[in-house]
């Protein structure tokens, strides 16, 4: 049985949304939404409300972005092969891509590497900087990565070759930052750049404006934003400050974009119109990632570079197929996952099996926590060594709780709500117990309930397509801004719903005063259980309104967040 969210609805300042409404001439319901995220001046406002390049902060302002553009300047001048070295995932690989054509403008020799997340693992490592070495590189630049590649670092330097480090993840309070030639991060201690939330193809990009600048080839800079935009959002960057600027840049004409390659992508990701962050997040980004989740990551930076109309096409549809089988291989994992998870309940999650892929139980561990709101651990086991990912809820500190057990794992790391490990199989059990007393002790006097923040309540007769319209100033959404969700109540359920492709739910309510609605319910199948929906039903439903249109008409669709009877 789904578990009942709560509804916590916003409430608003009249006084404050009438003045910041007559301020900057936009409706109540624009300025209520402006000032809930934050947004009461009048001057922050409009700076929200009209992403520019003026909102792109000085990469200067990056703590060590002079020492890195002066090494790779030096570099170019002596004729030194500049190896990448990108992360697997959809930002180490698009800013991969970015930075090594950033550097072919000012005239640099480059190669990459993007490891093998079943051979190589995350991050930086020694045997293929050996071959690195071998080949004739004396210069690594890695992008999103290698923040806590300290013992890769360190034979780096002892054997000659000089590490750029190009990250954003946070470094080891403990050892601080690890040996190299300069390190460009925003979430360094000391850096004074003032936005912490930047991808890691966020920061490539930092660098590459930095390099194009110095060449008096700044004109070249927006051309890169296209890319930059494309990682920030499907690494689910926060897009606020400098995030929102750069995705509503790059997406601005990103359908009428040259590249072959992507291109190709859209084409099999049926992207047709004018590109969101939707498009991004649901349908590019999951193609991208299922190169380094099922295959090799390589593949992507390939398929970006290609030349070939014909070759960008065979490449994109091979990451197309990958995408299926990730999608398959996920949805078998976790029912298996829950299956497991039922028969070990608790205050959080612990399961395991045997060939479990390694790259997807991070996605399930993410569906187990969303569907039992709890947090959860999903372990692949091989030869008696468990790998296993961790995703957890608001309020519960992951990266704490596995502290409390660190004499059972061979390493382990992450942060608050992700995190990842390596266990012996005979320690599971015990990792289980104590995980679990340490949940217990943490929701003792607090259960946790999943919650649904509503942003304002809409009557009826006000509901419609102008609604929509007026949302458009707030795009790109996505991770710290999501899509305002509202409420409507007093309506019938017109008929029964119906069933689409066996989970979702297709439904046709009316108001009081006889204003038809037409709402569809992903997964409605499942999270309606326990509900009654029978025509006549009176109900109100917690919503996004979006515009769907379909065969030349466009007509107001409720996309439901929730749903409750109406008593």
């Amino acid at each position: 049985m789904p578990i009942e969210k709560k509804w916590i609805i916003r409430k608003h300042d009249a006084e404050a949304v009438g003045r910041l409404a007559a301020e900057l001439g936009v409706e109540p319901i624009v300025a209520a939404l402006l000032i809930s995220r934050g947004h009461s001046d009048a001057e922050l406002a409009q700076r929200f409300l009209s992403p520019s390049p003026e909102h792109l902060h000085e990469p200067t302002l990056l703590k060590g972005i002079d020492e890195a553009v002066a090494r790779i300047e030096q570099a170019i001048a002596a004729r030194e092969k500049i190896l990448i070295w990108g992360d697997y995932d959809v930002d180490g690989t698009t800013g991969t891509v970015l930075l090594r054509k950033a550097l072919a403008l000012i005239g640099a020799e480059t190669g990459f590497h993007v490891p093998n997340r079943f051979t190589e693992g995350y991050g930086i490592n020694i045997p293929a900087l050996e071959t690195a070495l071998k080949d004739g590189f004396s210069l690594v630049i890695s992008v999103d990565c290698g923040i806590r590649s300290f013992e890769p670092l360190e034979w780096a330097r002892e054997h000659g070759l000089d590490v750029i480090v190009t990250d954003h993840h946070l470094s080891d309070e403990v050892r601080g930052n690890p040996p190299a030639v300069a390190i460009v991060n925003p979430n360094q201690p000391g850096c004074p750049y003032p936005d912490k939330h930047l991808a890691g193809v966020g920061v490539a990009f930092k660098l590459a404006h930095a390099l194009l600048r110095g060449r008096g080839l700044e004109h070249e800079v927006p051309q890169f934003l296209k890319i930059a935009a494309i990682g920030t959002v499907a690494d689910i960057m926060d897009l606020t400050g400098a995030n929102r600027a750069i995705v509503a840049l790059g997406l601005l004409d990103l359908q009428r974009t040259d590249n072959y390659g992507l291109k190709a992508l859209m084409e099999v990701s049926d992207c047709r119109s004018d590109m969101t962050s939707y498009d991004i997040g649901f349908r590019i980004g999951p193609r991208i990632n299922a190169a380094g989740r099922m295959d090799v990551a390589r593949h992507v930076v390939e398929l970006f570079e290609e030349e070939d109309w014909g070759k960008a096409r065979q490449i994109a549809a091979l990451l197309d197929s990958r995408n299926r089988e990730r999608r398959q291989m996920q949805e078998r994992i976790t029912e298996l996952a829950l299956d497991e998870a039922a028969r070990n309940p608790g205050d959080l999650t612990v399961v395991a099996g045997e060939g479990w892929h390694q790259g997807v139980i991070g996605l399930a561990a993410s569906r187990i926590a969303e569907k039992l709101y709890r947090p959860a651990v999903v372990i692949s086991l091989k030869d008696g060594v468990g790998h296993g990912s961790a995703r957890s809820i608001k309020g519960f500190h992951l990266l704490e709780a596995l502290q409390t057990c660190e004499d059972l794992f061979i390493q382990y790391g992450g942060h608050a709500a992700a995190a990842g490990l390596k266990i012996a199989e005979e320690n599971i059990a015990a990792a289980r117990k104590r995980l679990g007393d340490h949940a217990s002790q943490i929701f003792r006097d607090d259960p946790p309930v999943p919650e649904l923040e509503i942003d304002a309540v809409v009557s009826p007769e006000t509901l419609g397509l102008g609604l929509v319209e007026s949302l458009k100033p707030f795009e790109p959404f996505g991770a710290g801004n999501p899509k305002p969700v509202f409420l409507t109540k007093g309506l019938t359920l017109r008929w029964e719903p119906s069933v689409m492709k066996e989970k979702h739910l297709k439904l046709k309510a009316v108001s009081d005063g006889g204003k038809l609605f037409e709402a569809v319910w992903w997964d409605g199948v499942e999270r309606s259980k326990g509900q009654t929906l029978e025509a006549g039903s009176r109900i109100q439903i917690a919503y996004v309104p979006e515009a769907n249109t379909w065969q030349g008409n466009t007509r107001l669709q409720l996309v439901v967040e929730d749903l409750r009877a109406d008593n």
